[in-house]
């Protein structure tokens, strides 16, 4: 009799801490998508647990929401430690989570009870009472796990609604997103308390009442979710503005490099309508033995051609004046421009597509290439059976945050943000090729590789 009471006591004091260190691996799986350094939502999610396993080992009473509270609070401050960004998102991951966790298991609590009130009142139970104990064993692994898929499910909802994890959330933004999660938890409080009174007093779990918490429960946790989905969808329409936006602002470059273009040949024409009267007075000068002053007449005629038609020859007028107008801004920059750039002339690549793809590519690589001795851009351009493809490199120092659900770096309007929306119109073309793209940086190098399959 004495060893069932141990074994008994033993399962009560073990039940928590497996409980805390299920919570714990959870909170980790929540925060690691929104942290660059990973070690940083696992540190948070071990800082989680010891706490909680201190105000559970020490002899004073703390209330279990408060004590839960200097858990996540504790986490929260770990998470600020190891990535010193973004705060306000880190307040909605803490928040939401806290609340999240209450609900889950409040649902797997309230399963847990009627379980065991419905094997209690067996037949089998009653005939078989040295089963007791493992009755209680399986009810508690059955809370253990009804708690933990819970959560899981609940963190990969709100996981998959929550599309822009690296975007730096604002502070009504994070008002909006955790009303949903304080609500319900005030909500939660309010239904537990008369839930414990009942039972205190009558010694029995209530039915009706009891379901209509499972129902409010899940209805909370889908609040928060669904006002997730809301406001990413419309932030989602507000980067696909923005996108257009970006768009419109690159179709009027191309129409003044299509101008500039016209000009080119124009000054051209009017060259070529006075290249007689150029000719006319070089033999002049040589037939007057003036062979210096016809030198250097054809050398400023030379210059003045060079001026207009530029140094670059890609093959497309439009790429010419694209390339010599970014080749003009580097060097006023002190950074060296050098191309190797050939449009594809006789395919079905259409120029205003290639113009996107340099326009953006190159001006990232502008924007993001510090000025000093060493300092480059390179840009290349070479065929492969079918496949068309365009190389851009520049010397970059900086370091990239990745969108792990884009695969892109993260659009960002620091230095260290690197290259931004340009990139999504680089992929929208080259996949409307057949194409991709491909980004590595690596030895203080940023190398964007563009693919258009050729027809």
């Amino acid at each position: 009799m004495i060893d069932n009471e141990i074994y008994w006591a033993d399962i009560s004091y073990l039940l928590p801490i497996a409980e805390l260190l299920i919570v714990g691996y959870c909170l980790y799986r929540f925060a690691r998508p929104f942290m660059e350094d990973k070690r940083g939502a696992f540190c948070s999610g071990a800082v989680y647990v010891l706490t909680m396993l201190v105000l559970y080992m020490i002899p004073l009473h703390f209330d279990y929401f408060v004590a839960h509270s200097i858990g996540i609070l504790s986490a929260f401050l770990v998470m600020c430690r190891t990535d010193r960004r973004n705060y306000e998102q880190k307040i909605f991951i803490a928040v939401t989570f806290f609340s999240l966790r209450w609900f889950t298991f409040a649902m797997a609590e309230i399963l847990y009870d009627k379980l065991y009130s419905f094997a209690e009142n067996t037949d089998y139970m009653a005939e078989h009472l040295n089963m007791w104990f493992a009755l209680y064993v399986g009810v508690c692994l059955f809370y253990l796990l009804l708690g933990f898929l819970f959560t899981i499910i609940g963190i990969r909802c709100i996981l998959k609604a929550y599309k822009y994890k690296y975007a730096h959330m604002a502070k009504k933004e994070l008002l909006v997103m955790v009303i949903p999660s304080l609500m319900g938890v005030v909500g939660y409080e309010i239904m537990w308390y008369y839930r414990s009174f009942y039972i205190g007093e009558s010694g029995k779990t209530p039915g009706i009442y009891d379901m209509l918490a499972l129902l409010y429960y899940m209805a909370a946790v889908i609040a928060i979710v669904v006002v997730i989905v809301l406001y990413q969808g419309i932030r989602t329409q507000q980067e696909e503005k923005l996108q257009n936006e970006l768009l419109a602002a690159e179709m009027d470059r191309i129409r003044q490099h299509i101008a500039q273009v016209e000009n080119l040949y124009h000054d051209i024409r009017g060259i070529r309508h006075d290249m007689a009267n150029h000719i006319l007075t070089l033999e002049r000068l040589y037939e007057g033995n003036k062979a210096e002053e016809a030198r250097a007449y054809s050398t400023d005629l030379k210059a003045a051609l060079a001026q207009m038609t530029g140094e670059i020859k890609s093959g497309n007028p439009v790429t010419d004046v694209i390339l010599q107008e970014l080749k003009n801004e580097a060097e006023e920059k002190k950074i060296r421009f050098h191309s190797e750039f050939y449009y594809p002339a006789g395919t079905d690549v259409n120029a205003f597509d290639v113009s996107v793809i340099l326009n953006n590519a190159l001006q990232n690589a502008l924007e993001n290439t510090e000025a000093s001795e060493t300092s480059y851009i390179f840009i290349l351009s070479y065929r492969r059976n079918n496949a068309y493809m365009i190389e851009i490199r520049n010397s970059f120092t900086g370091a990239l945050r990745w969108d792990t659900e884009t695969g892109l770096p993260v659009t960002s309007k620091e230095k260290a943000g690197g290259h931004g929306y340009g990139l999504c119109n680089i992929q929208r073309i080259a996949r409307k090729y057949s194409g991709d793209i491909d980004i590595a940086l690596e030895g203080g190098e940023f190398c964007l590789t563009v693919m258009l399959i050729l027809e």
